[in-house]
């Protein structure tokens, strides 16, 4: 039977994203057992979802795109290490403001720093453009770049 090789993909992107909704869904529910109680509208509560869900969707795509070139299976786990690691140096935990001098321009310029920045933002009720467009715009960026690079990849190998 012929399969698409989109299918095969975008297949893995999706169950992905439905596995990081799960994992999002109980880390609100146990936020809200533990008192977090945000100050944002219903519409900004969605508007912050939304940007968690496009984000999981332009992290599987990069993730899927650094496991198909990957050598075995032990460098593919290895691939994603950096971006597991770009939240801790973004404004996650500390202002960007507030660190030394090397960092804080790292963090201003890398991704993480204006999703985590227009999360706060939607959950406050005060959204800033300065930041949400910058979140839009990487995680559009990510998509497309990990969708391109995983399409490609996945052509020549198959």
């Amino acid at each position: 039977m012929h399969v698409s090789h989109r299918a095969v993909l975008t297949g893995h992107v999706i169950a992905s994203v439905l596995t990081n909704l799960v994992a999002i869904a109980a880390l609100i529910a146990v936020a809200f057992l533990l008192g977090f109680r945000p100050a944002a509208s219903p519409l900004d509560g969605l508007a912050a979802i939304g940007v968690i869900v496009l984000l999981a969707f332009a992290t599987a795509w990069l993730t899927v795109a650094l496991g198909l070139s990957a050598k075995s299976p032990e460098t593919a786990g290895l691939a994603s290490v950096p971006l597991v690691m770009l939240p801790f140096f973004s404004s996650a935990i500390v202002p960007a403001d507030k660190m030394g001098p090397g960092l804080r321009e790292f963090a201003q310029y890398q991704p993480f720093t204006s999703i985590v920045e227009t999360l706060r933002g939607f959950l406050d009720g005060a959204p800033a453009a300065a930041d949400v467009i910058p979140a839009l715009a990487w995680c559009v960026g990510i998509a497309l770049v990990g969708y391109l690079w995983a399409r490609s990849t996945f052509t020549k190998r198959a």
